[in-house]
């Protein structure tokens, strides 16, 4: 017999002031709502609890009005069971078994196969099938579910499982998909601020935890490890009556518990630590996560890597390269999803490129230059600057220095000179190509003080010929990477001046953009190939144009740099464009960017020259449908931009 998990919500959950305004409800007449909601019922499940059991039938859904769950593929053991999906505030469960409330299918094999439980606190309206089928005679209501809900869940489902498949395939006993609050400590072990040290000592040994939380109110405030204890205590000269607050690590890094395992391995991996905070969506702590959970879950290949990267002298450079690559087959094979692939080969190149101009700087000193005679900072551009780069292509880069008295120009400039070569020389050996184009930082256009780089930059708004344009549209791609944050402010504020000049040079750079959008490729997928093309170059013909727009698009509204998402997000923020915009693009650059590892990956392994071209006929119908609802979103993107400019 399964017992009843759930309780009735207090007044103030406002359940039903919440569902008055869901598509299920929102038409009906007051009269009308109130007799079918009286044929529903509130419920409130605690974190943890069972909300739909797997092998018993189903007999209704449930609205969430607060909380999260998760639907996940039964297993004997709830801990190693998988995650399909969390469903959160304003979803709906339990669409699953719509073929037996339709009467399409007796048996609910669904119900066999997953199970949903709260992984917080969930509260919803439950509406049985007796009701919703009354609602059901509603050609709305069923337009909304049929088109929408059950579309999208078929979507996830089929995705999510075909990715454990292929995972469990490749051997791995515990996929990379496996989120942080499958595997973290909960609750965390806390306290306040304001206890002593030896309170919080205590309250540590007591759950035998190798941290403590710092918390009010549920939020985070502060972190203390046992080496803090140790360490910090006698560094500081603290007693134990002392505060807490004192040895703690203010606002700490922290995790969300919906990230995936490789994202929190990598976050601490490359920020150094050892302990996570886990938070949930209202940012209050909901767990803990440690090195230690993680490396009884996976391999030890990301820290070889990494300690790599940190160690290794000019002459070792080129052997970081197969180490990252060990990663990418490694993330590839267990299909993580292409935007995280790029998230953490980032992070890798990132700390790669730093320790490449590091060792310049200390190879300028042992030549007997001695240190930088001036602030200055290293950019990349191109695809490293988008945040796009997953194999070693070629290098994009420049470097920006502060202005020093006349009398020291030279001497300045031909450290810099040297420095640019350096570091050029450096990457080259890491397996960086040099640029064809010559755009690199040990060229002297691409090195230079403030008032060089002002000039410059007023130089390409002026003569707007297609070589200059070209020149904008890599250096426009531009992140900080390296160097002093206050001559960064700087810098910004010198690019920024010039793009606010330069309205004109922003419609010439729009108006290229015209001749080259993004193609169409609507026809019904039965005809796809009957079409003319049979093939398509997705770097020149899909992701340039995508980033050149939305380049064009942020410079509009004053957003000179970050990664992809960081200005879709900087978009967002200012209404250029909508949240749920962002979201389908997004969504529709991961799609692309899939295709695109797949192919270059392929080639790659293959012996050959990379290649961004993909060719219908090697494609699934599914594939094809995928790659025209991307190009679809991607060419909204272009005409949203064209459009500012009349073209």
């Amino acid at each position: 017999m399964i017992h009843k998990t759930y309780q009735t919500p207090p007044n103030s959950c406002r359940v039903r002031e919440k569902v008055r305004h869901q598509p299920l409800f929102q038409k009906l007449s007051d009269g009308y709502f109130r007799e079918l909601y009286s044929r529903c019922e509130e419920r409130m499940y605690p974190e943890g609890a069972i909300i739909a059991h797997a092998r018993k039938r189903r007999e209704g859904i449930l609205i969430i009005t607060s909380g999260n769950a998760e639907v996940y593929a039964a297993a004997e053991d709830k801990d190693t069971g998988e995650v399909l999906e969390v469903v959160q505030e304003g979803g709906i469960l339990g669409l699953g078994s719509l073929s037996n409330f339709l009467g399409i299918s007796e048996d609910d094999t669904y119900a066999y196969m997953v199970e949903i439980r709260a992984i917080e606190t969930v509260v919803g309206l439950y509406i049985p099938y007796e009701v919703l089928k009354e609602l059901w005679r509603k050609e709305d209501i069923r337009n909304y579910f049929l088109h929408q809900v059950v579309s999208r869940l078929k979507d996830v489902y089929v995705s999510l499982a075909e990715q454990v498949r292929l995972a469990h395939e490749f051997g791995e006993s515990e996929p990379f998909l496996l989120r942080v609050q499958d595997i973290m400590t909960r609750p965390a072990t806390t306290v306040d601020r304001h206890v002593t040290i030896q309170k919080a000592a205590e309250t540590m040994l007591k759950e035998d935890a190798s941290s403590i939380v710092i918390t009010k109110d549920g939020s985070l405030e502060g972190i203390i490890t046992e080496k803090d204890f140790v360490s910090r205590v006698v560094a500081r000269n603290k007693t134990v009556n002392d505060l807490a607050e004192s040895i703690m690590t203010e606002q700490p890094y922290h995790i969300h518990r919906a990230d995936y395992y490789y994202h929190a391995l990598s976050e601490m991996i490359l920020r150094g630590v050892k302990h996570l905070p886990v938070l949930d969506d209202e940012k209050k702590v909901a767990g803990m996560i440690t090195m230690a959970d993680l490396l009884r879950k996976k391999n030890r290949q990301m820290f070889s890597a990494l300690k790599k990267v940190e160690e290794t002298g000019a002459h070792e450079l080129n052997e970081v390269k197969k180490e990252i690559y060990d990663i990418l087959a490694l993330l590839i094979r267990d299909n993580v999803p292409s935007l995280h692939i790029l998230d953490v080969l980032t992070e890798l190149y990132d700390r790669l490129t730093k320790r490449a101009v590091a060792i310049a700087v200390d190879t300028l000193k042992v030549q007997g230059l001695g240190s930088p005679p001036a602030a200055f900072i290293w950019y990349q551009m191109g695809s490293s600057g988008r945040g796009e780069q997953f194999v070693l292509t070629d290098q994009d880069h420049f470097l920006v220095y502060e202005e020093v008295e006349e009398n020291k120009k030279e001497e300045v400039e031909d450290y810099f000179s040297r420095l640019g070569k350096e570091i050029t020389n450096n990457l080259e050996k890491a397996g960086y190509e040099r640029c064809k184009g010559n755009m690199m930082a040990s060229e002297p256009m691409w090195r230079g003080s403030l008032s060089k780089w002002r000039e410059t930059l007023r130089r390409w708004s002026m003569r707007s010929t297609n070589d200059t344009l070209l020149l904008a549209q890599n250096f426009f791609s531009f992140r900080k990477l390296y160097g002093s944050e206050e001559l960064h402010a700087d810098f910004l504020e010198t690019v920024q001046e010039e793009v606010r000049r330069s309205s004109i040079f922003l419609y010439r750079l729009a108006q290229v953009e015209k001749e080259n959008q993004i193609p169409s490729l609507e026809q019904p997928i039965r005809a796809l190939l009957r079409i003319d093309r049979k093939q398509l170059d997705l770097k020149r013909e899909v992701l340039f144009p995508f980033h050149h727009a939305l380049q064009i698009l942020s410079l509009s509204n004053q957003i000179l740099e970050g990664t992809t998402l960081e200005k879709l997000g900087a978009l967002v923020e200012k209404d250029v464009i909508t949240d749920w915009f962002a979201t389908d693009l997004r969504h529709a650059l991961t799609q692309v960017m899939e295709f695109y590892i797949k192919q270059k990956w392929e080639s790659i392994t293959a012996g050959k020259p990379p290649s961004s071209i993909l060719t219908f006929s090697q494609l699934s119908t599914k594939e094809k449908e995928k790659l025209i609802r991307a190009l679809k979103e991607m060419r909204k993107l272009q005409s949203t931009m064209l459009s500012q400019y009349s073209l």
